[in-house]
Parts: C-alpha cells; sequence; structure tokens
C-alpha cells in the first residue's frame, strides 16, 4: 500500500516534533509544510519521518526530525533576518531557515549535496537561498553579517570566525563538544565581543569537517 506522505508528515509533527518541546507555531507549520519526503534519497522516501538519522553520503547524516525542529525554534528567525547555514547537506533544513527568513546562504564543501540542494529547492518553490560550494571553517569568507547561523555539523569547539559572522543581537547555533555527549548550543552576539551562552539539550553528530577534535597519541 501506498505511503500516505501528507498524514506521516503531520504525524512527525504531532507525536514526535511537539512533544520535544518545539512549542513555536510558525517552525511546525514550516515542518507540516516543506515535504521532507523529497529531500532524501529515493531509497529513504520511506524513512523520511523516522525518529532517526539519515545517511547523505561522505560520512554525513540528516538530522532527526526532532533535532530540526529544536534548531529552528532557538533560532527565533524574523522574516527580515539574513541566515548563514554552514553544512548544506540535503537541502531540508535550508527550505525550512529559508521559509522562516528573508534570505539564506548555505555553504557544503561537497559539490553534489550542492547541486542537488538546488534541484530540490528550485523544485520546491524556494528562491530566496544562494547556495556556495567551499569550505568554511578556514577558507570561504562571507561578504556581510548575519542575524543568523546555523552549523549542521558538530564541531568540537566553535571556530572563532564563525563569532565573526554575527550581527549584534545576532545568534549561533552548533552542535559542540565530544562524540557521544554533545551539547547543542545557542551563542547570543551582546555586542563589544560579548557572547551569552544556552545549552538546550545532549546530542550526538557526526563532525564538520575539519572541526574535529585533535587526535590523541596513545604511547
Amino acid at each position: 500500500m501506498a505511503m500516505n506522505f501528507e498524514q506521516a508528515r503531520q504525524n512527525m509533527v504531532e507525536n514526535q516534533v511537539r512533544p520535544w518541546d518545539v512549542l513555536d507555531a510558525r517552525v511546525l507549520d514550516v515542518l507540516a509544510r516543506v515535504r521532507r519526503e523529497d529531500f532524501v534519497a529515493p531509497e529513504h522516501r520511506g524513512l523520511a519521518f523516522a525518529d532517526v538519522c539519515l545517511p547523505l553520503g561522505h560520512g554525513e547524516v540528516m538530522m532527526k526530525p526532532v533535532l530540526e525542529g529544536r534548531v529552528l525554534q532557538a533560532l527565533d528567525l524574523q522574516p527580515e533576518d539574513r541566515v548563514l547555514e554552514i553544512g548544506t547537506g540535503s537541502g531540508f533544513l535550508t527550505a525550512c531557515l529559508a521559509s522562516l527568513a528573508a534570505q539564506v546562504t548555505s555553504i557544503d564543501m561537497h559539490a553534489d549535496f550542492t547541486a542537488a540542494a538546488a534541484q530540490r529547492l528550485q523544485a520546491a518553490g524556494i528562491g530566496n537561498v544562494e547556495l556556495v560550494t567551499g569550505e568554511a571553517v578556514h577558507g570561504w569568507q562571507p561578504a556581510g553579517l548575519f542575524d543568523a547561523l546555523a552549523v549542521t555539523g558538530a564541531v568540537w569547539q566553535i571556530p572563532p570566525r564563525f563569532l565573526g559572522w554575527l550581527k549584534p543581537g545576532g545568534r549561533l547555533l552548533a552542535v559542540r563538544g565530544e562524540s557521544p555527549a554533545q551539547q547543542l548550543v545557542l551563542l547570543t552576539h551582546e555586542g563589544s565581543g560579548r557572547y551569552r551562552e544556552t545549552i538546550l539539550l545532549e546530542t550526538d553528530l557526526p563532525y564538520l569537517a575539519h572541526a574535529e577534535p585533535p587526535r590523541r597519541f596513545v604511547f
């Protein structure tokens, strides 16, 4: 029997995301509208709404729906916001960010991810996204500052250059720490080089390239 994707998406929102303390009506509405099943590999469409991380290739994964909900809620995006996403991945979170904000720049070092995301976003009718293929931890430098920055892969420590891309009042969200006990953290730029830190929950994600913990040598 064919899967009812519309019903499955609504069930994901009501039975997974909302019970995980995602109560922002705008976020719930976006997760109910954006067709997550169109942003996963064809062989994973039947798992598009499962409470699991889905493999994307290159050792990377698509976040669980509940974590995507918490990320979107914590960023508290406003219709006029300019957003930077580091790690385009499937393009699904990109689509959600773009549905909540004015403009999204999304960077990924894998050209195949960028190309696939471009096709998916176009098919979804989402045009307020600039996709960039590049390496963000050491190389790429954006033009201008952002109201919000979402890092979709884990980092051992938040690169200082990322903080320099935030406007005063801007928010940076990242999964930080050492696997398997990483933390989802929100840093808010309070001006004059000061950042307020809020720890939201514990989780575990693969590391962003070049943001892994240093190797420890055992003798």
